[in-house]
């Protein structure tokens, strides 16, 4: 529970967290991959409207992953693009739209579904946010995605499109 005031601002002070956008954080590149993440329970609390609808609550987020995604994206040149890979497990997106956005899925591992279960409780209240009642999240039906950064870099205008459909 304390991870998002410790642990996320400490990887970010060193450099491990990258701030993409208020909701979309990527860890520093290794061995040419990039594990990404949404937000923390803290960014989530104090990002999300609590005016908003459980519909607009789920676009605002899928808005900053997608922007994160182009900026994440914008930071490398294509060759360096080309040789790594992005990897990210998710309890909100679905298959169809992760595929929308250049993801394949991937079997999530049992070590990543061990630290959701060991962080249910940051899960429940960060889900619970994002739709605007109490949702206890499936674990069970956790997914893991991976796309090259290749891919997202050349779905750009699509994504940026999609963005834009998402704010209106």
């Amino acid at each position: 529970m304390l991870a998002p005031f410790i642990d996320t601002p400490q990887g970010k002070k060193q450099g491990k967290l990258i701030y993409y956008t208020p909701l979309f954080i990527a860890e520093k590149e290794k061995n040419e991959k990039i594990i990404i993440h949404g937000g923390t329970l803290f960014d989530y609390y104090y990002m999300i409207d609590r005016n908003w609808k459980g519909k607009q609550r789920i676009r605002f987020i899928l808005n900053q992953y997608i922007l994160g995604l182009i900026e994440l994206g914008d930071s490398y040149s294509e060759k360096e693009a080309e040789k790594i890979s992005l990897e990210g497990t998710s309890y909100i997106l679905n298959d169809r739209t992760a595929e929308k956005l250049g993801f394949q899925k991937q079997r999530t591992n049992l070590l990543q579904k061990i630290i959701l279960f060991y962080n249910y409780g940051q899960i429940l209240l960060a889900n619970s946010i994002a739709k605007g009642k109490l949702s206890f999240p499936a674990i069970g039906r956790v997914s893991t995605f991976t796309a090259p950064l290749s891919v997202i870099k050349a779905n750009k205008a699509y994504l940026k499109k999609l963005a834009k459909k998402l704010e209106d």
